[in-house]
């Protein structure tokens, strides 16, 4: 049996299969070295029916995350995964290495993920060209489900958010300046916080300012990213993976159209393509 992992800071998507058929298909909260440490992982698999009714029988672990982008926070994923996997053998991988394998297999192309943080690199057909994107919440993610979210309270709180919007706001989530800033100041996680506000964007999604938002988001990832590495190897065909993306792909095709680029597929949840590609290997 093998388990497949898919993990942004919010969730982790697994599957569970046997002989190309699948047993068990869950999300767990998300797991990111960068906010769990080992202790955390573990008592996060502990909880979950499907991990401690199948934990001996699971032989590979094929495990792709935010965050897992050098040998030391790999590192923590790997023991904790070890740990409660006595009998798999474990392999902890960035997930921009899991949306290129998921969209292109073993074809070259140019991969971006655009979900709850964002980010792009070039993929040979075997592996991901290191780059310097990649940079999180604070740094960077343009375009990404956290990147709405500042823009969306940065807007509420400079009152340049439209007045039925800023209504509709309110009344969502009791909005007001100081627990706004509390929670993105103080609270852990906030990364978690900000993108939390992508259904606002889908469920006001034929508003004009938030179109705009969102299609200055994606316009900022494609110029800062995506350009460059065209540029590089402009015979690659270009890739989306992640809600963002997938969600309010009709902006993202105009916007790399405006950009003279063309999108090869755009893909919600790589789970599932990750799943048939490392079944076919077992």
């Amino acid at each position: 049996m093998i388990a497949v992992v898919y993990s942004g800071s919010h969730y982790a998507h697994w599957r569970l299969a046997d002989k190309g058929k699948t047993i068990a298909s869950f999300k767990t909260n998300g797991i990111n070295p960068y906010f769990n440490d080992e202790k955390h992982i573990l008592q996060l698999l502990s909880k979950n029916i499907n991990l401690i009714h199948h934990a001996e029988e699971i032989k590979r672990i094929y495990f792709f995350g935010a965050g897992a982008s050098t040998d030391e926070l790999k590192r923590t994923i790997y023991n904790a995964l070890s740990a409660f996997f006595k009998h798999g053998k474990v392999t902890v991988e960035h997930d921009i290495l899991a949306a290129a394998i998921a969209c292109c297999k073993n074809s070259p192309g140019i991969v971006s993920i655009c979900g709850s943080g964002s980010n792009a690199a070039y993929y040979d057909g075997k592996k991901v060209k290191p780059n310097n994107y990649g940079l999180g919440y604070i740094l960077a993610d343009e375009g990404s489900g956290n990147w709405l979210g500042r823009q969306l309270i940065k807007g509420f709180m400079n009152e340049t958010l439209p007045e039925n919007l800023k209504t509709k706001f309110v009344k969502r989530y009791d909005a007001d300046r100081t627990n706004l800033l509390e929670k993105v100041y103080r609270q852990k996680q906030p990364a978690l916080f900000l993108s939390s506000f992508n259904d606002f964007f889908y469920d006001n999604r034929d508003d004009h300012y938030l179109q705009n938002v969102i299609k200055k988001g994606f316009s900022k990832l494609i110029n800062t990213y995506l350009l460059p590495l065209h540029k590089q190897h402009p015979e690659a065909s270009v890739h989306f993976a992640g809600s963002v993306a997938a969600n309010f792909q009709d902006h993202l095709y105009e916007v790399a159209a405006d950009n003279n680029l063309k999108i090869g597929t755009i893909i919600k949840e790589p789970i599932n393509n990750l799943l048939t590609y490392y079944s076919n290997k077992n």
